[in-house]
């Protein structure tokens, strides 16, 4: 039987995601919160204790490795390079497709489902951990930062994992920008409310591969995709700077599907419930300190660390392939 702190989780959980993209969660404060939540409930969440969902497996069961930490990138839209939407109302929700807030916009795309199934070291499931997804859109645009999409925040949002350790969002299939191979960012907190106060440390940053076989059927028989044929060709798991070292040994999705129906992905990871880490932002390339990679999406110069003209020309994954940089000019995108 779920203990009485789950049990408060849970529904605060429900609270949230019941009143979809209506609910005020900007207007509401920690001290509310914690009302709501009331006694071990609060303490476990706004603490960041993350609950075992589950009995811990059988001592002779060994546990996958802590999947690896990656770059958020430069488009993360943490507060870590320009916008937060972390903290704004509307990100709590399963279906990450359509923009939120005053934004009206919706990603189109072959239908993607995608769970993580999040356990601790010692194999235990993971209740209650929050976890913050974002990706680009079939064009390779990433919301918020790209030419043409600054004004909306599709494909990012923030889900809660359920008593198994899993998280589950909607989405569309990722496009393959110039540069890095197809994939979805994401950023483990130890709960809902540390996944939303802007201030919280993250858990784990790391990022979900996609098998090159149903990149290719995506984009070859999927409209929309055009750009990304020419720039997965360019690119390998072995080029890749996020995946090139492993091949992705611990971020390979799971995915069964097909292009008419839409696809279901799933990715188990492991990791340090302890563990502290900051967030993305500019960086060179794609980590903390300087501007966007070459090859990657254009942000908005107002919403980044002021990248120069030349690190942000061209860059836009939209544009055709005659115009795509080389491998060796891309190979550094994040």
């Amino acid at each position: 039987m779920p203990s009485e702190s789950e049990q408060d989780n849970a529904a605060y959980v429900r609270a949230v995601h019941d009143k979809g993209l209506a609910f005020d969660l900007g207007s509401m404060s920690r001290r509310r919160m914690f009302a709501f939540l009331g006694g071990a409930g609060a303490l476990a969440v706004a603490g960041g204790t993350l609950l075992s969902g589950g009995p811990a497996v059988a001592a002779d069961e060994t546990c996958a490795e802590e999947v690896e930490s990656e770059t958020a990138g430069p488009f993360p839209a943490d507060g870590s390079n320009g916008p937060d939407v972390r903290v704004q109302t509307g990100v709590i929700r399963s279906d990450i497709r359509p923009s939120f807030g005053t934004a009206t916009g919706v990603a189109g795309g072959v239908p993607l489902q995608f769970s993580l199934v999040v356990s601790d070291l010692s194999c235990a499931p993971l209740a209650g951990a929050a976890v913050y997804a974002w990706h680009c859109d079939r064009e390779g645009r990433y919301s918020v930062y790209s030419a043409g999409v600054t004004e909306e925040n599709y494909l990012r949002g923030i889900g809660y994992t359920d008593a198994t350790g899993t998280v589950t969002f909607t989405s569309v299939f990722p496009g393959c920008y110039s540069g890095r191979w197809p994939h979805i960012h994401f950023e483990v907190y130890s709960s809902l409310i540390a996944a939303i106060d802007g201030e919280s440390p993250i858990r784990k940053t790391s990022q979900i591969a996609f098998p090159e076989e149903v990149a290719e059927e995506v984009y070859n028989n999927a409209a929309g995709y055009e750009a990304s044929i020419t720039n997965l060709g360019r690119i390998t798991l072995a080029s890749d700077m996020v995946f090139g070292d492993d091949l992705a040994a611990r971020e390979m999705a799971t995915v069964t599907g097909d292009v008419t129906n839409g696809y279901v992905a799933t990715l188990s990871i492991t990791i340090d419930p302890e563990n502290v880490e900051t967030g993305g932002g500019p960086g060179g390339p794609g980590g903390p300190g300087g501007p966007p990679p070459s090859g990657s999406p254009s942000p908005s110069p107002s919403d980044t660390a002021s990248p120069t003209p030349s690190d942000t020309a061209s860059e836009s994954p939209s544009e055709s392939p005659s115009e795509s940089p080389s491998p060796s000019e891309s190979s550094e995108a994040a």
